[in-house]
């Protein structure tokens, strides 16, 4: 059974908790000591962006350690609806590419809460000679895509709001390219407008290239080398300089199989367990051979004293004693960060986490959302237009925490309860987003408090 707007392509992977099986609120019992290892699931953000890149490409890919997500489930459900080729079988799916040319010119896509699917999947589509319909759950209405749209039009596209102007749902119809060989699109609200622009520009681009052209700010700049590093993976090699990217006319071809990295945003909450539990906490999947800028997290655990190991796909933490305050400019990590204001209850002064401006357009408002969190928690917390402070240490007292149907809430509040209080969780099946056993995970790494001893 399927959880209120989060379809399904298929049943629900084994050992998946199924949406009857969540619990209107979940307790996190207060954590004494945490230890062990975690084998990270597989990377959102590789794996939304290799799924519409295998389907682009010429060719039969196959996809390892993908993740099995809601994010992930509305993308494959869209590529399914394409008609694209899927066979999926545990987390391991093949896909048939399409050479650039999806078989189903019409089509109503419902894509939830996903981001990583409505920009590149509109820019993909955006020229496909086809009439489609994206949309998603409401709060993806609320989600901002003008930027990419803008871009598109001026490239000759038809892409028109069906509601709000500059946000989704948006219909898409057949169009013509214009004889452009460069295009702007602006960075500073989502890199995810530059990377589905780039993904979808082989297709696209005249025969001396299209150059795509970033003015101003571009914030998660690692998501863009990230998608960049991924194009490569199949074929299609983009020169950059700066923030001007350019993109050959060239089709994209299947690397045979690719396996997807863990997820460097999942590990950012047991890393950081690690250092306010004693540790040490390892997770496997990612290093410092990420292609992921969300590990850089680790050095900001650094930064505060934990003791932090690498390896090439694996990452330790443990803590190091008190941790000190920091004053930090996570644009480069704007999805751990939120990981690093919990951190801030637990550290000797003002931690302020500058350049998440972002936060205010994801899933929810992160920014009003986590103060609020935390101020019920018992911590001191100001925010501003793009930044948030925390002062420490707080006296942390037990909490119900509301999610907000939001992964990421869910996740960071849930490291309270290394306090020493018992943390409430609402809704914690929003985790099913990027991180369906997030909770068990959690479980395993807590060990038992010590047995008493009689004199």
């Amino acid at each position: 059974m399927s959880a209120p707007g989060r379809p399904d392509l298929e049943s629900q992977p084994a050992g998946e908790p199924a949406a009857a099986d969540w619990p209107p609120v979940l307790t996190v019992a207060p954590i004494a000591r945490a230890c062990g290892s975690v084998a990270l699931p597989g990377s959102k953000s590789i794996s939304n962006r290799v799924l519409l890149l295998a389907a682009l490409a010429q060719g039969t890919s196959e996809l390892q350690h993908l993740l099995a997500a809601d994010d992930t489930r509305v993308m494959l459900a869209a590529l399914a609806a394409l008609g694209v080729a899927i066979e999926r079988r545990g987390d391991v799916v093949r896909i048939a590419g399409c050479a650039g040319r999806f078989p189903n010119r019409s089509a109503q896509l419902f894509l939830g809460n996903a981001g990583t699917a409505m920009r590149s999947l509109a820019a993909a589509l955006a020229f496909a000679g086809g009439s489609y319909r994206l949309d998603g759950v409401a709060r993806m209405r609320e989600r901002p895509i003008g930027d990419l749209v803008d871009a598109l039009n001026a490239l000759g596209a038809r892409v028109r709001y069906l509601g709000q102007p500059g946000f989704p749902p948006l219909a898409i119809e057949p169009a013509h390219l214009a004889a452009a060989d460069s295009v702007q699109v602006r960075g500073e609200v989502s890199s995810q407008f530059v990377s589905g622009l780039l993904m979808a520009a082989p297709l696209i681009a005249a025969a001396g290239g299209l150059a795509v052209e970033v003015p101003g700010a571009l914030i998660s700049q690692p998501y863009v080398t990230m998608t960049i590093k991924l194009m490569a993976r199949f074929g299609v090699e983009v020169a950059q300089q700066g923030q001007r990217f350019v993109v050959p006319r060239a089709a994209y071809r299947s690397p045979g199989a690719v396996r997807v990295e863990g997820d460097a945003s999942g590990a950012s909450y047991f890393l950081a367990l690690g250092a306010i539990a004693g540790g040490p906490v390892r997770v496997t999947g990612v290093g410092r051979d990420s292609v992921q800028g969300d590990v850089a997290f680790a050095d900001l655990l650094a930064a505060m004293g934990a003791r932090v190991e690498w390896g090439a796909d694996w990452i330790e933490v443990a803590a190091g004693g008190e941790l000190r305050a920091i004053d930090y400019d996570c644009t480069r990590i704007p999805d751990a960060a939120m990981t690093a204001a919990v951190l801030g209850c637990f550290a000797r002064g003002r931690t302020r986490l500058a350049g998440i401006g972002s936060w205010r357009v994801k899933e929810t408002d992160r920014i009003a959302a986590m103060s609020t969190e935390l101020r019920k928690l018992g911590a001191q917390v100001e925010e501003g237009p793009d930044w948030l402070a925390v002062d420490g240490p707080a006296a942390l007292h037990e909490a119900v925490i509301d999610t907000y149907d939001d992964h990421r809430i869910a996740m960071c509040c849930a490291l309270a309860a290394a306090a020493g209080v018992p943390v409430h969780i609402r809704d914690p099946g929003c985790v099913a987003k990027t991180f369906p056993d997030f909770f068990s995970r959690l479980a395993a790494l807590v060990a038992a408090p010590p047995a008493a001893t009689t004199a």
